[in-house]
């Protein structure tokens, strides 16, 4: 049943309906009376009146809104010291709310850096994210690389993709950042005693795109995760492959490295498309680049 109904006037409508007339409280008969779920002890179709509770719950959101708006923008016109582009969230429900919030208002996509949570080890799943992702949200996110030396991490991250994520990986990924489409951004850092987390609301400011091209850079530099066994790359490098890679490090064309290698161009050009798709590199120079960072050259 909705929320907009108490436990004790749904436990009654429940047993109403088993044709238990008897249970519950008086209260909770009045209850149902009042919004229309049982008229004379008959018990009435749900549908209708507990749509107006969602339709009450919905204009109240839509209310709280837009008090919201009236008092920050008041807050700025009075001179406050604090620039007015940027909330300071010290309490941890507090910073969880604004985080679930950015995702259930997201318009078109959801943008993140994710170096693990700084009060656990591994990645957390938001509850937030299926019903985002269900209504055409789109995800991108960076993880730290290391997430993904664990079960527990590499799992977490590929239940994420399962469900429409689109994921990357980097080494060093420098802070926890969430962004939602282009109007606010959250940057999440642990306290220096440790034990909480504080974190910045950004608004739209030169700060917010910044922190958009910064995401964009990791995005551009880091390699993609696809579904499969967390032993994807594993039997990389062969001797072949340092080779091959060696070749097309030193700038030779295709025609050159197969006749190296004795092996014709098109095989050369198979390989070297694997190579991109395993690595997630969009061009040789990327190729190159992530070959370099994991020690295969």
């Amino acid at each position: 049943m909705h929320e907009g109904l108490s436990p004790e006037a749904e436990k009654l409508y429940l047993a109403m309906l088993r044709g238990d007339g008897d249970a519950g409280s008086s209260g909770a008969r009045e209850e149902l009376e009042r919004l229309g779920l049982i008229r004379n002890d008959d018990v009435r179709p749900p549908r209708s009146a507990l749509a107006a509770i969602a339709s009450g719950h919905e204009a109240a959101a839509v209310r709280a809104r837009e008090t919201a708006e009236f008092l920050a923008a008041a807050y700025a016109e009075r001179g406050a010291k604090e620039v007015d582009f940027v909330e300071v969230l010290k309490d941890a429900d507090e910073v969880i709310c604004a985080f679930e919030d950015m995702q259930s208002q997201a318009k078109s996509g959801i943008r993140a850096l994710d170096p693990g949570s700084y009060l656990s080890p591994q990645p957390e799943a938001s509850p937030a994210q299926p019903p985002a992702l269900a209504r055409g949200i789109a995800y991108r996110v960076v993880y730290e690389s290391a997430l993904l030396q664990t079960e527990r991490g590499f799992a977490s991250v590929q239940e994420s993709i399962a469900v429409g994520e689109q994921a990357r990986t980097f080494p060093g990924v420098p802070l926890k950042l969430v962004i939602a489409d282009s109007d606010r951004a959250l940057i999440a850092v642990p306290t220096v005693t440790g034990g909480n987390v504080v974190a910045l609301l950004i608004h739209p400011s030169v700060l917010l795109s910044a922190l958009i091209e910064l995401f964009e850079a990791f995005w551009r530099m880091a390699v993609s995760i696809t579904p499969g066994s967390q032993d994807d790359t594993n039997a990389e490098p062969t001797t072949a492959t340092r080779q091959l890679m060696a070749l097309l490090s030193a700038g030779l064309t295709d025609e050159s490295i197969a006749r190296e290698l004795g092996i014709s161009d098109r095989t050369v050009h198979r390989r070297v498309s694997r190579l991109q798709q395993l690595l997630g590199a969009q061009t040789r120079f990327q190729l190159g680049v992530q070959a370099s960072r994991r020690g295969w050259l």
